[in-house]
């Protein structure tokens, strides 16, 4: 059981309000859970693009108007990438707590490769599955050791076509992206849009992989936390940037804020599948207002990860019904006024020295970079960190990067990503920007990170 933090308000305050239709998940994951909230059948995720998705006409010439104007010529191809969902890529991030070999061969079989530079995970993390097992919710049953593909349907493998390749096959030091340190992180990328089949929540039982957007991991990268940190997840659900935080190191403390109830619970669910029990004193979920830690707690965090309500580009293209379209577009204005009510908070909420990731999944420059600027003009003693070098240059292969020039006109040229043995840019002010573009369907995704001075 999660140990929760439920603080009470006097009133219901606006950010419930907020979350709810604004938040992004990171993937099928994130997609099956709320179908199933709907009554929907299981095994969704096997039958992702086969009902056509039309979008949203006032959306899409909302869109139109103003990405063609911030992004160019880039725009064009990101547009086919939005309208086409079968194309979409997904990314599976493997758990360190779980027996995942078996998972790992098939994925390299199928001709999936290794995003990032791996490091050995500690024998205490080999082990704890068996320890979570043996745990009293177990009965003394030993179903977490188990590999779970063997109660998964032989057709679930069908899905994924066969890929000419080497077996089992770990990728070449050579071949691993320059400058990024190793992680005990995993995701698994392929460069078509396979669909690996999702596990079902198991109470008791630890999933061994989550499937996401692979872009949605940056912001964790650039989190760079370290065992022993004390992180805040500002606008934690559905949970999987948490649980990819806890992937990549054992923080003395992850508090994952999450107000809106239901989505609360989604989250708690989402750390039960993929954390063991052990862990349950280092990682709480909170249920308070995000804008109010920056006076709640003030200097007590080492990292905070703000991972904003935003007007999620991907499912708003798609949105229902053009009355729906209408009132997303309505309240699309009034986001980077949350938005940059949750980042003065978050940089208040960090100790001197400390670091602050803020992240969207939308391409707007108003709730990216105009957010960060809006922010840093309060915040004199904060500063921005370059990720271009960090995390641009070594994952352009995978991604396409862009960024803006730190001024207020919004009609500034993006630039892409320069070749990797340019010289450092000295234009990317304020942040990243991850764009989809055909073959690298990945995104969008936004981060920027804000150092607090000491």
């Amino acid at each position: 059981m999660w140990r929760r933090i439920c603080v009470e308000l006097e009133t219901t305050p606006t950010h419930l309000q907020w979350l709810a239709p604004f938040t992004c998940s990171t993937g099928p994951d994130g997609a099956l859970q709320r179908n199933k909230q709907r009554g929907a059948q299981k095994n969704k995720i096997r039958k992702t693009g086969d009902s056509k998705r039309h979008p949203c006409p006032a959306v899409l010439e909302h869109f139109d108007e103003q990405y063609s104007e911030e992004l160019g010529d880039l725009w064009a191809p990101a547009r086919a990438v939005l309208l086409d969902p079968p194309s979409w890529q997904y990314g599976v991030m493997l758990n360190r707590f779980s027996s995942v070999t078996d998972i790992t061969q098939i994925l390299l079989s199928r001709g999936f490769s290794s995003l990032l530079p791996q490091t050995d995970v500690p024998e205490l993390f080999r082990n704890d599955a068996s320890t979570v097992s043996n745990s009293t919710h177990q009965k003394g049953t030993d179903t977490l050791s188990r590999p779970c593909s063997s109660k998964w349907r032989p057709e679930d493998f069908r899905l994924l076509p066969c890929i000419t390749s080497h077996p089992f096959r770990q990728p070449h030091q050579s071949e691993l992206p320059p400058h990024l340190p190793r992680s005990s992180l995993q995701c698994y990328i392929h460069p078509r849009p396979l669909r690996f089949p999702s596990q079902a929540h198991r109470p008791g039982q630890l999933k061994q992989y989550y499937l996401l957007n692979a872009a949605s991991l940056l912001p964790v990268l650039a989190l760079q936390v370290r065992d022993g940190d004390t992180v805040l997840d500002l606008c934690s659900a559905p949970g999987g940037k948490a649980v990819a935080i806890m992937q990549s190191a054992t923080p003395a403390l992850l508090c994952c804020n999450e107000p809106d109830p239901h989505r609360r619970d989604w989250l708690a669910k989402t750390l039960e599948s993929f954390l063991p029990p052990s862990l349950s004193s280092r990682v709480m979920v909170s249920a308070q207002d995000g804008r109010s830690f920056g006076k709640s707690e003030a200097g007590f965090y080492d990292k905070v990860l703000v991972d904003a309500p935003c007007s999620n580009d991907r499912s708003w293209l798609h949105s229902s019904c053009r009355q729906q379209g209408q009132q997303r577009l309505e309240d699309r204005a009034r986001l980077p006024v949350l938005q940059t009510q949750l980042l003065r908070s978050a940089i208040s909420a960090v100790r001197p020295g400390g670091v602050v990731v803020y992240s969207t999944c939308t391409l707007s420059s108003l709730e990216n970079y105009a957010v960060v600027e809006a922010v840093l003009n309060d915040f004199p003693g904060a500063e921005v960190e370059s990720l271009w070098e960090e995390i641009a240059l070594p994952l352009s292969k995978y991604f396409t990067f862009i960024s803006r020039p730190g001024h207020k006109r919004l009609d500034a040229k993006p630039s892409l990503c320069p070749p990797t043995d340019a010289p450092s840019c000295s234009h990317d002010k304020l942040g990243i920007l991850v764009v989809p573009q055909p073959g690298k369907t990945w995104g969008p995704m936004f981060l920027s990170r804000i150092r607090k001075k000491g």
